[in-house]
């Protein structure tokens, strides 16, 4: 009997594993991906707002804006329902150059980190590339930044070089990554 008892709740634990796996999917249909063509001057304002309270050198409004304007950068953006008024949950810019895929900016709002957003962005991001005949993604990263290293890692990016002093506001190195699409 006791036997009996231990494996209902080995599959009790089971289910309720795969409930929370399905709770953190349907969490995400919250946000939707908006095609990084849709990225408007007007989204610059929650992009920006985003940017300085996630990098210690944030990127200004005119260089979001450059990006716009430049062929080879893509910003893909992901938005959602936030205190009642559709906002920037998290965005993505990246270039794509020849066949590679160089990820220049990834950040999610805090509020709404830990949930798989800057994954799913990520994602979405080698998705809409993959149409464009893109082979490889790069991407520097600091060297402190273990949160950033381990996303990178479960998405198969290695270390492959390093950048010294690379970041002007530390002098802190930045590891090269590189994966294969």
């Amino acid at each position: 009997m006791k036997a009996k008892l231990n494996v209902h709740k080995t599959e009790f634990n089971v289910h309720k594993a795969k409930l929370n796996v399905h709770k953190t999917e349907l969490d995400l249909y919250r946000y939707a991906f908006i095609d990084e063509g849709n990225c408007s001057p007007q989204d610059l304002d929650d992009i920006v707002e985003i940017e300085k309270d996630s990098f210690s050198s944030p990127w200004s409004r005119a260089l979001f804006s450059a990006e716009l304007k430049n062929p080879i950068s893509r910003i893909l953006v992901m938005k959602t329902l936030h205190q009642d008024r559709e906002t920037i949950a998290g965005y993505a810019v990246y270039w794509l150059v020849a066949d590679e895929l160089h990820l220049q900016k990834i950040a999610v709002r805090r509020e709404m980190r830990n949930r798989g957003l800057a994954a799913a962005i990520l994602r979405e991001a080698f998705a809409v590339s993959s149409s464009q005949n893109i082979m490889k993604a790069t991407l520097e990263v600091r060297a402190s930044n273990l949160p950033a290293y381990h996303l990178y890692r479960k998405f198969d990016f290695s270390v492959k070089g390093k950048r010294l002093r690379y970041y002007d506001d530390t002098g802190e190195d930045a590891l090269i990554m590189w994966r294969d699409l």
